[in-house]
């Protein structure tokens, strides 16, 4: 079992996570069930899987949640361009958020990398 509080790409999608918050309570209230919810989970759940992989026994689970989170980092980046291009949130904040997003995603591609790495014996 492994602390996700040590993880630095836990404390990245944290971030995010409260980043992304803040952008969202600007959104037309319209959109509080639709894309802001839509955009709060998707964040939430990078985290929430990051988290839930530490507790896995073995790193092929741990390495199969990440996976899951990219893809909702993945999902992420799609709605926050959905958001932008509505008219949601201006160049600045969509610039900024999007590259955390990649930041992230990069960071679990790696990490994903280094446990397969680990499992098949090899360094990555």
């Amino acid at each position: 079992m492994r602390d996700f509080r040590v993880l630095k790409v836990c404390h990245k999608a944290h971030a995010l996570t409260l980043a992304v918050y803040k952008e969202t309570a600007y959104f037309p209230k319209h959109e509080l069930y639709g894309l802001t919810s839509q955009i709060r989970r998707a964040t939430v759940s990078v985290e929430a899987n990051i988290s839930e992989g530490c507790g896995k026994n073995t790193g092929a689970d741990f390495a199969r949640f990440l996976q899951i989170g990219l893809g909702s980092a993945s999902e992420l980046e799609c709605e926050l361009l959905i958001a932008h291009d509505l008219g949601y949130m201006n160049d600045g904040r969509y610039d900024d958020l999007a590259n955390q997003v990649v930041e992230t995603k990069r960071m679990l591609t790696g990490f994903i990398q280094y446990l397969n790495g680990s499992r098949t014996g090899t360094k990555v």
